[in-house]
């Protein structure tokens, strides 16, 4: 199916891997390193092998930048030593995690790199718009890279050139601001070249919009304000508009129809897929190893826009009711219907109701008794959808760029900027109001606009990758992230709301009950260390001009 070619490619991207010199110069079974990249043929295989480089897989092959939010106040792993080592601060640069995020970052810089200097061997031989496409879609993916990069270490060693020597692998660090600089003017001149819209048949390839959306986030993370609102505006400009539903955003069948995906990750049953079951319940025939926290569930605000903690509509004998309706489309909470079955993990609780009957039964409720059930007590709904009868089967893309974000992006610099005005309100509020929120009234200040919009991009984004690099760059992360990750009472409800600061986190210090919530991690987060991950001590050993992050 057409829809689909770009996965017959994918086989072939050993081909960066390059030649032995021991054998003879042209193959004729495979391309040669020498003369590869001289077709068009070539160049898509290229690029497609590219494009692969972005899932970064990891737990259940997930990509990696969604599984960093378990290493936050919103989110936990269960499984992987290496995510809690992180979490609770005692990570060393012999962490596993770090070095495959590294090594997977670098490998496909590695390919971009070699796309961006051979690719003019073909120049004369595809048309001039292929080619320019081809090229700018190389240096996106390698912008987006060394963007990840940036923001997980620091400085980091630059270089946009294949590594063909040994000794090409001895470099010293780029400063971040440097990297920037050199992206920010990448992506300018890649966005040139991109096609506005994409078709169904090359969905996961960059378009216009892609490449200013990113811009628009590496500026934004780097206090370029400026950078980021004439960036934003650049894609509020062209034909994207939030989803009309926000669920649809993770169902396969319907996320492709909306106007509101600017890049995504894309999957096939049998060319590549990710394990749901990583995230889903126990009766849900899954394994509850990557669970959001208690505090990410309080964080959400009633109907009315007030936090629990203010608002007459909370009721902690319902605790569910009258929230965002973000919160059900993102968490899976007690009393909810996933995959057919009652969803109810208080202890006691030792049978549930499954629906997938006709008349509904009884049956004994995992979600309750199994050892390993969600430890806080509720699972993600985001990314839980698999394929009818395969659980272990993913092929909901996997958005890594959308236009609620880009509003969201835009709203920030134009706040940190202090250049507020009526559009702020508007870009706030259309994506609160697409869940039916109540809007944000105008007449704010910097600071309660500064609050309004990081409260928004936690409620809207959970599970999506974003929460790690907010909390790193807004510099609470020394506030958020030590202490007890709580999950809910096993037997129980909280007595009361918890206290709900402007940032959306709660503190259950003043809860009568907050005692019997059940604590399943101690974490702890050095604000002289933890804002950048330590660099993997085989490359530091290896090269001899790279430096040690502070404090590893």
């Amino acid at each position: 199916m057409e829809t689909n070619k770009y996965f017959l490619f994918i086989f072939l991207i050993l081909l960066f891997i390059g030649c032995d010199s021991g054998l003879e110069r042209f193959p004729l079974d495979r391309p040669s390193d020498g003369t590869f990249l001289t077709t068009e043929v070539e160049m898509e295989m290229a690029i497609t092998g590219a494009y692969a480089t972005l899932k970064t897989s990891q737990d259940y092959n997930y990509p990696a930048v969604i599984l960093l939010d378990c290493l936050t106040d919103i989110g936990w792993e269960r499984a992987r030593q290496t995510y809690m080592d992180i979490s609770t601060g005692k990570h060393d640069s012999n962490n596993e995690l770090v070095a495959s995020i590294w090594g997977q970052f670098y490998a496909g810089i590695g390919r971009c790199n070699f796309i961006t200097e051979n690719i003019s061997r073909g120049k004369d031989n595809v048309p001039e718009n292929v080619y320019n496409r081809i090229l700018a879609e190389a240096k996106f993916i390698r912008a987006f890279h060394y963007f990840w990069l940036t923001e997980l270490f620091g400085d980091v060693p630059f270089t946009t050139m294949p590594i063909n020597d040994i000794a090409d692998t001895q470099m010293a660090k780029s400063s971040k601001s440097e990297i920037v600089t050199f992206l920010l003017n990448d992506l300018e001149e890649a966005a040139k070249y991109l096609p506005e819209t994409i078709p169904a048949s090359e969905l996961g390839r960059a378009s216009k919009g892609a490449a200013l959306a990113l811009r628009t986030k590496i500026a934004l993370h780097n206090n370029l304000w400026q950078e980021a609102i004439n960036s934003a505006l650049k894609v509020m400009a062209l034909d994207y508009e939030l989803a009309t539903s926000y669920e649809a955003l993770f169902k396969n069948s319907q996320q492709r129809n909306t106007k509101e995906v600017l890049f995504s990750l894309q999957y096939l049953y049998q060319y590549g897929t990710y394990g749901p079951d990583g995230v889903t319940t126990r009766m849900g025939r899954g394994y509850s190893s990557k669970i959001p926290s208690q505090s990410l569930i309080d964080s959400y605000e009633c109907i009315d826009g007030l936090p629990i903690d203010k608002s007459p509509l909370y009721d902690p004998t319902e605790p569910f009711k009258n929230r965002d309706p973000r919160l059900d489309y993102s968490c899976v909470v007690p009393g909810s219907v996933f995959f057919g079955y009652q969803f109810e993990t208080h202890k006691d609780s030792v049978e549930c109701w499954n629906y997938n009957t006709n008349p509904p039964t009884r049956v004994p409720n995992q979600d309750a008794l199994n050892a390993y059930a969600s430890f806080s007590g509720y699972c993600w709904r985001k990314y839980a959808e698999s394929i009818p009868n395969l659980p272990t089967v993913g092929e909901t893309p996997i958005m890594l760029l959308r236009y609620a974000d880009v509003l969201l992006m835009y709203a920030e610099a134009k706040i940190e900027a202090n250049d507020i005005d009526s559009s702020v309100y508007k870009a706030i509020n259309d994506v609160r109001e697409r869940v039916n929120m109540p809007p944000v009234t105008e007449g704010k200040s910097q600071q309660e606009l500064r609050a309004a919009v990081r409260r928004e991009r936690k409620y809207e984004f959970a599970f999506e990758g974003s929460r790690l690099f907010d909390i790193r760059r807004w510099g609470i992360a020394e506030k958020v992230m030590p202490g007890n990750f709580l999950g809910r009472i096993p037997k129980g409800l909280l007595a009361t709301a918890p206290t709900i600061d402007e940032y959306a986190t709660p503190d259950y210090s003043e809860v009568p009950n907050w005692a019997e919530m059940r604590v399943i991690e101690i974490r702890s987060f050095n604000k002289d260390r933890d804002y950048l991950l330590p660099i993997p001590r085989l490359e530091v050993e290896t090269n001899k001009l790279l430096i040690q992050n502070k404090g590893y």
